[in-house]
């Protein structure tokens, strides 16, 4: 591990709102985070938004500075990347921002029933190719986990410059008959009227949050990949629907196996 690595490595834990739990001791096991984040990590009773495979963190701290009566917490298993979310959440003060290293397989030991509101992925491994199906976080596998922690009908947001992954979650979404908020694949096309495209609040538990999101303010959230892919021309895919607890989400389609 490089000098520069290690160092950020090591100055993670020193950050606030921070949980690193050791190698090993969660596979299987519930951490004692699990039901306590708003009581003991935030003292707070905000809703909570979760950012999976949150790499440097950008979108947990761009929406924690955007909204004040959200929590977010981003989550990685690469600390070194994460150092630079939870660095920036240090320097600008934002106590509505936390970040969680694990493996996102591991996610249900950290959230208890009906904890989280929302979730985001942002620009995940897309894991071409059919038999790498089910390790895309918008898999069937992974949609059925979110469950356990997510409200009834909390909204999932995917953002992502790779096609398939796009178009496999379109499929997903279509064949269970999930409610599609908002779907492009141009997200940055100007015939949209960013602003007055308000999305709905994630869940009716969460009806009380006075502030509501607007397509401009996803578009004014760029990460670092983001901003490369932008200006090589590529197009970012969109997707964002609802998860309702009482369906077991299946493929509904035929896989390719490439």
């Amino acid at each position: 591990m490089g000098k520069n690595k290690l160092a950020r490595w090591n100055e993670l834990s020193s950050f606030d709102r921070v949980i690193e739990p050791e190698i090993g001791t969660i596979a299987g096991t519930d951490h004692e985070v699990k039901g306590n984040w708003n009581r003991d990590v935030f003292q707070n009773d905000y809703p909570l938004v979760l950012e999976l495979g949150c790499g440097k963190g950008e979108y947990s701290t761009g929406l924690a500075a955007r909204f004040n009566s959200r929590n977010f917490i981003g989550i990685d298993i690469k600390g070194a990347r994460m150092w630079r979310g939870a660095k920036t959440a240090n320097e600008q003060k934002l106590p509505n921002v936390a970040f969680l290293r694990t493996r996102i397989e591991f996610v249900n030991s950290f959230f208890s029933c009906d904890e989280v509101d929302e979730i985001w992925i942002t620009f995940p491994d897309p894991h071409p190719g059919g038999r790498n199906s089910n390790k895309r976080l918008t898999s069937p596998w992974f949609l059925n986990r979110y469950k356990n922690f997510l409200k009834n009908r909390g909204i999932v947001h995917l953002k992502t410059d790779n096609a398939e992954l796009f178009e496999f979650t379109c499929k997903v979404a279509s064949s269970n008959d999930l409610e599609i908020i908002f779907c492009t694949n141009d997200l940055y096309s100007p015939d949209f009227d960013a602003e007055n495209i308000i999305f709905p609040n994630s869940a009716s538990a969460a009806a009380d949050v006075k502030e509501k999101t607007s397509l401009g303010d996803i578009l004014s959230i760029k990460t670092h990949y983001e901003k490369i892919f932008l200006t090589q021309g590529s197009k970012i895919n969109y997707i964002s629907f609802r998860l309702p607890k009482d369906k077991t989400i299946e493929y509904g389609f035929r896989k390719e196996k490439t």
